[in-house]
């Protein structure tokens, strides 16, 4: 009779990792999809503000997770502006925390290991006439391993 609802509680515990698996693997590959290019593009592009936008996403990645928390709070709950959507205390609530976390360090790391390979490779991508996003991207690939 005791084994009923030790066993309802093991099942429960299974569906909490479930989703919290869920939540971050979720978050990991939205911010990848954002973060690499993102991070490749500002390792490879000259223009204004590129050191301040490095400096900036520097910082970001000691963003504290109470400041992350409490800021998708005040847009997600019912008087803030994505208060509508009704997403508030919801798995796609921790998964919008998570990927503002993860997307900065993503980023930054991106950033700094395609400089990396931008200093070496640069003259070889622009004899291919490799320029750009196309050129960031092509460095994407090629450090990936």
């Amino acid at each position: 009779m005791q084994e009923f609802p030790r066993i309802l509680a093991e099942a429960r515990l299974w569906q909490i990792v479930a989703l919290s698996l869920e939540v971050s693997l979720t978050a990991v590959v939205l911010a990848a999809a954002a973060g690499l290019p993102l991070g490749a593009a500002i390792a490879v592009g000259r223009f204004p503000g590129r050191h301040a936008l490095i400096v900036l996403l520097n910082a970001l990645m000691g963003l504290p997770p109470v400041v992350v928390g409490l800021a998708v709070y005040l847009l997600l709950s019912r008087a803030g502006p994505l208060g509508a959507l009704g997403l508030l205390f919801t798995p796609a609530a921790m998964v919008i925390a998570q990927t503002i976390l993860i997307l900065p360090i993503i980023a930054a790391l991106s950033r700094q290991a395609v400089e990396d390979a931008w200093r070496e490779y640069e003259q070889q991508m622009r004899l291919l006439g490799e320029h750009g996003m196309a050129a960031a991207l092509t460095m994407l690939w090629d450090i990936r391993f």
